[in-house]
C-alpha cells in the first residue's frame, strides 16, 4: 500500500532558504542565553566575588580623578571659568545614559556592557559597532589617563628627592617628550594587580579610591584660601561653543558607571547591586568634580592653566607658597590615577572576554586561568597594547578619541533600553528608567549633540576606526560568530 502522505520517490523536500545578508547582520542573541553564559570562558569561569561596596568603588575608581587630576588643564582653556558648567553638562548627559545603563545592567547582568545590550536588542552588526567603540573608549582612556600619571610622578619626585624623570621620557609626545615611560609603567603595574583576580584587584582599588577622595577634599580646603571672585570674570569668555567643547572633552571622565556594568559576571547579586552602584557612584563623582573645578578656577586665572596635566598640584603650591602640600597632592594623584588605570583596564578586558566568547574576537581573549579566575592572556595583551599607546600618543588626542567612542556607545544604550522595553515588556528588571522613553531620548540627543562639538580631526579618527572595525568584522567575526555557526542556538536548545 502506498503512503500517500510521503513525498514522491526521486523528489526531495526543498531546503529551507538561507537567511539573507540583512537578516544575518540583524541576528540577535537571546537575553536568557546571555545570562546563562555568564562567567563561562575557555577552560574556566569568572568568579562571583563582588558586592555593592566593591562595585561602587569600581565605578568611582574608573571615574573620579580622570577629569580632575588630568584633563582639567585641557578643558579650562576651552571654556574658561565656565568649565564648571561643562562638568554639569557632561554629568547631566552621563546621568541620562546612566539611568539606561542601570536598567539594562539589572536586566542583562553580563560582562559585555553596552555591547551585550545591543546584541540582545538591535542585532549583531550594531553590537559589533558598539563593542568596537567600547574598545576605543576603554583602551584609549587607559592610555589617556596614564599619560597624566607621569606629570604627577615628576611633581612627587621633585618634592621628595629633588630629581625628576627627563622630559624626553616623561612628557607626552608633542609636548617635549619622545616616549612616556611612566605611562607605560603604570599600565604594567595595573596589569600585575589584574592578573591576581577580580577580588584582589577590587581590594587594591578600594584603598586607592579612599586616598583620592581624601586628596580632593584636601585640595578644596586649601584651594579655597586662594579663591578670588574676579577670576570668574568673564564667566564664559569663549561662549557656549567653548563650554560644549570642554564638556565633550570632559565626558570621558564619566565612564566609571560603564566600568561597573562590565563586572556583571563577577557580581554576587548583579541584578540588585549593579543599578545601585551605577547611580550612587555617578552622584558622588559629579558632586566632587563640580566642587573641585569651581575651587580650581577661583584660585587661578583660567588663562594660566595652559594644558597642564598637573594643574591641581601647581595650584596648591601657588596658594600656600610651600612645596609640601603640592607634593602631598601629587602623591595622592599618583595613587588616584593608578586606580583609574586599574579599573578601566579591567573593563576593557571583560568586554573583550564577552566578544571573544561570542566568537567575534579570537578565543585567546576568553581563556580563563583556573586558579585566579582571571582572563590572563587577555589581560597581558590588552595591557601591553594600552601601555605602548600611552607612551607614544599625546594626551589631547587621546581624550577626544575616548569621548567620541564613549558618546556613541552611550547613545546606543539609550536606544537599547527603549527597544527592550518594547520587545520584552514583562522581563524582570532590577531598576526601571523613570519617564521612559522621554529620558532615554534626552540621553540620546545629548550624546549626539556633544559628539557634534568635537573637532573634525576627532571625527576623522573615529570614522577610520569604524571602517577598520567593519573590515575586521566581515573578514573574521561575521562567519565565526557563535550565532552564525549555530553553536549558541544549539546551546539555547539544550537549555
Amino acid at each position: 500500500m502506498l503512503d500517500h502522505g510521503a513525498p514522491p520517490q526521486n523528489q526531495t523536500s526543498p531546503a529551507p532558504a538561507a537567511p539573507g545578508l540583512g537578516a544575518r547582520l540583524m541576528r540577535r542573541k537571546p537575553v536568557e542565553l546571555l545570562v546563562a553564559e555568564g562567567g563561562k570562558g575557555e577552560g574556566g569561569s569568572l568568579r562571583r566575588s563582588l558586592g555593592l561596596w566593591q562595585l561602587t568603588m569600581i565605578s568611582i575608581g574608573a571615574t573620579l580623578g580622570t577629569g580632575i587630576f588630568v584633563v582639567l588643564g585641557e578643558a579650562v582653556p576651552k571654556a574658561g571659568p565656565a568649565v564648571t558648567l561643562s562638568f554639569v553638562i557632561a554629568g547631566l548627559t552621563a546621568l541620562f545614559s546612566a539611568l539606561s545603563y542601570a536598567e539594562l545592567a539589572g536586566t542583562i547582568p553580563v560582562s559585555g556592557s553596552s555591547y551585550s545590550y545591543a546584541y540582545a536588542t538591535m542585532g549583531e552588526l550594531i553590537a559589533w559597532v558598539c563593542g568596537w567603540c567600547l574598545l576605543l573608549e576603554y583602551g584609549v582612556s587607559v592610555a589617556a589617563v596614564a599619560v597624566g600619571w607621569g606629570q604627577y610622578l615628576n611633581e612627587l619626585l621633585h618634592g621628595t628627592i629633588g630629581v625628576t624623570v627627563p622630559a624626553a621620557l616623561s612628557a607626552p609626545p608633542g609636548h617635549g617628550g619622545v616616549f612616556n615611560l611612566p605611562a607605560l609603567i603604570v599600565v604594567l603595574l595595573a596589569m600585575v594587580f589584574l592578573l591576581g583576580g577580580a577580588k584582589e584587584s577590587a581590594r587594591a582599588n578600594t584603598v586607592m579610591v579612599c586616598v583620592k577622595i581624601a586628596a580632593l577634599v584636601l585640595f578644596c580646603a586649601i584651594g579655597f584660601m586662594g579663591f578670588k571672585a574676579h577670576n570668574y570674570t568673564p564667566f564664559m569668555p569663549l561662549g557656549m561653543s567653548g563650554v560644549s567643547m570642554a564638556g565633550a572633552t570632559l565626558f570621558f571622565s564619566y565612564i566609571g558607571f560603564d566600568a561597573a556594568s562590565t563586572a556583571g559576571e563577577e557580581a554576587k547579586n548583579a541584578q540588585r547591586d549593579l543599578p545601585r552602584a551605577i547611580m550612587l557612584s555617578l552622584v558622588i563623582v559629579t558632586g566632587l568634580y563640580v566642587l573641585v573645578a569651581a575651587v580650581a578656577v577661583g584660585a587661578r586665572p583660567w588663562r594660566s592653566f595652559n594644558d597642564s596635566e598637573a594643574a591641581l598640584a601647581q595650584i596648591m603650591k601657588d596658594v600656600t607658597g610651600q612645596s609640601f602640600w603640592a607634593t602631598l597632592l601629587a602623591f595622592c594623584a599618583v595613587i588616584a590615577i593608578a586606580s583609574v588605570v586599574l579599573t578601566v583596564l579591567y573593563g576593557q578586558t571583560r568586554i573583550l572576554f564577552a566578544m571573544s566568547r561570542d566568537g567575534l574576537m579570537p578565543k585567546v581573549f576568553a581563556r580563563v586561568h583556573p586558579k585566579s579566575g582571571a582572563p590572563r592572556a587577555n589581560t597581558v595583551i590588552v595591557s601591553l597594547f594600552c601601555g605602548i599607546l600611552a607612551a607614544a600618543i599625546p594626551l589631547g588626542q587621546l581624550a577626544d578619541a575616548t569621548s567620541i567612542g564613549t558618546l556613541f556607545a552611550f547613545a546606543l544604550v539609550n536606544v537599547a533600553v527603549v527597544v527592550l522595553r518594547w520587545t520584552r515588556p514583562n522581563m524582570r528588571r532590577g531598576f526601571r528608567v523613570p519617564l521612559s522613553p522621554l529620558l532615554p531620548a534626552l540621553g540620546f540627543v545629548f550624546c549626539v549633540w556633544m559628539m557634534g562639538s568635537l573637532s573634525a580631526v576627532t571625527w576623522t579618527v573615529f570614522g577610520v576606526w569604524l571602517v577598520v572595525g567593519l573590515v575586521f568584522y566581515f573578514v573574521y567575526g561575521f562567519r565565526r560568530s557563535r550565532l552564525a555557526t549555530g553553536a549558541d542556538l544549539a546551546a539555547a536548545a539544550e537549555k
